[in-house]
């Protein structure tokens, strides 16, 4: 394992490190493959990523992938990695333009066009409408539901302002979430009809420009209370991702996301990149 091939992408400004690892040229212990990671997604010292994706053979799917956080942690889902792990597959030709493949949150289906990529998401569990979280500087009114992973959404007055990495981890880290944590997300909505979003992301520990999980949490949670319908824009830092769904008495189904998928650039791991103190 002297040189790696990978791509480079992004999914609305999430960035992730991609492997074809059909052929297992990676292949690690749990502890060995969470420290690799962890390495090779540390920014200014490696490559530096969001997050980090093998794309595996399955016996009846397309493909089936492996995600990690930047931090070496397994995931059970990412919607902006799902979508760039689509589109390796495609460029690949390791899928056609319509496509399923496995995850840990379940089978999803995804089709290309040109640098969009629309993909199927894990209809929304443990959904509560409306809690109070308590905080020593506050209390917050917030939603929350879990979307292949689980988020918190809290409507604010002003986002620019909102202190993200502050509270965001200061929520994730709380008691009534713990042990295994949930992201944050703090919205707006503006008289253009988009929800605004700024996330705090749990395996990430900070402020990402993009969360496709969260974006959708946020448009399930709070477009009817904002009076937007389906497909509902929902503006990141890093550009507008499309949530689509249907709701029948607070239940969801159909649920989609959008949003682009581009490459950054290709080239080869080495030793250096992993290997280093």
């Amino acid at each position: 394992m002297d040189q790696i091939p990978f791509l480079k992408m992004s999914g609305s400004g999430n960035d992730f490190i991609i492997i074809d690892n059909r052929e297992s040229i990676i292949s690690l212990t749990d502890k060995a493959l969470q420290k690799f990671v962890e390495q090779v997604c540390r920014r200014k010292m490696s490559v530096g990523a969001d997050g980090f994706i093998l794309i595996e053979e399955d016996p009846e799917l397309n493909f089936k992938w492996q995600f990690y956080n930047s931090d070496g942690s397994r995931a059970e889902m990412c919607g902006n990695g799902a979508r760039c792990a689509a589109q390796f597959a495609y460029l690949y030709k390791i899928a056609p333009h319509t496509m399923s493949f496995r995850t840990d949150a379940g089978v999803l289906s995804a089709e290309i066009n040109g640098n969009r990529v629309k993909i199927s998401m894990p209809n929304p569990t443990s959904i509560i409408k409306e809690q109070i979280l308590e905080r020593p500087k506050g209390s917050f009114v917030a939603a929350s539901a879990n979307t292949g992973v689980p988020h918190v959404v809290i409507p604010v007055k002003n986002l620019e302002s909102t202190d993200v990495f502050e509270i965001g981890r200061e929520i994730r880290y709380s008691k009534a979430f713990s042990p295994a944590g949930t992201n944050v997300n703090f919205i707006s909505k503006t008289n253009d009809g988009v929800i605004h979003i700024r996330t705090y992301e749990r395996g990430i520990e900070g402020e990402t420009l993009a969360c496709g999980t969260g974006s959708v949490a946020a448009a399930l949670l709070f477009s009817k209370a904002f009076g937007i319908s389906p497909p509902v824009p929902v503006k990141t830092r890093g550009g507008i991702l499309n949530i689509y769904f249907k709701e029948d008495n607070n239940n969801f189904s159909n649920v989609f996301l959008e949003g682009d998928a581009r490459v950054i650039y290709e080239g080869k791991l080495t030793k250096e990149s992993w290997e280093y103190e």
